[in-house]
């Protein structure tokens, strides 16, 4: 653990443990009737503001949305793209959830240095970067570099 709180909006601070929470909350809404597999997500902005998040399966599985881009759509919805943390809990409680591949890539969207907590429903967490879940990622900042011109032939 690297701090306890985490500074939030007009400099009050919002415990690790209280946006955990939040996370376990959220995901009591999940609605995944297929696999059981509930998951909360609780997103905190630069000025303090949380947008919880769970998971929506649906009969077709590939349109199902993680509980952490529920979150992260709800946010930005509102015009939030600059957030400090996000936190996912899950039922999981011999593991600390981890988010998928696709939900990494997602947050790394809206930058690399920003921090997760994986928790367990015992309250108990890790904390990460989203450059520690993805590493070596590619990013909007990637699409601004000097490219080869190439001509298309076809």
């Amino acid at each position: 653990m690297r701090h306890e709180l985490i500074n939030g909006f007009n400099g009050h601070l919002l415990g690790i443990k209280e946006l955990i929470r939040k996370s376990l909350e959220a995901k009591k809404f999940a609605y995944c009737p297929y696999s059981k597999f509930r998951v909360g997500a609780a997103l905190l902005t630069h000025d303090g503001t949380v947008f919880t998040g769970c998971n929506v399966e649906n009969a077709c599985f590939n349109l199902g949305l993680c509980a952490e881009r529920t979150a992260i759509s709800k946010a930005v919805s509102e015009g939030y793209t600059d957030f400090k943390a996000i936190a996912i809990a899950s039922d999981m409680c011999e593991h600390f959830i981890s988010p998928c591949g696709g939900c990494r890539q997602f947050m790394r969207e809206f930058g690399a240095n920003w921090d997760v907590y994986l928790s367990k429903p015992d309250g108990s967490y890790v904390e990460m970067t989203v450059e520690e879940l993805l590493p070596a990622s590619f990013g909007p900042e990637d699409l601004r570099v000097k490219k080869v011109n190439i001509r298309n032939e076809f």
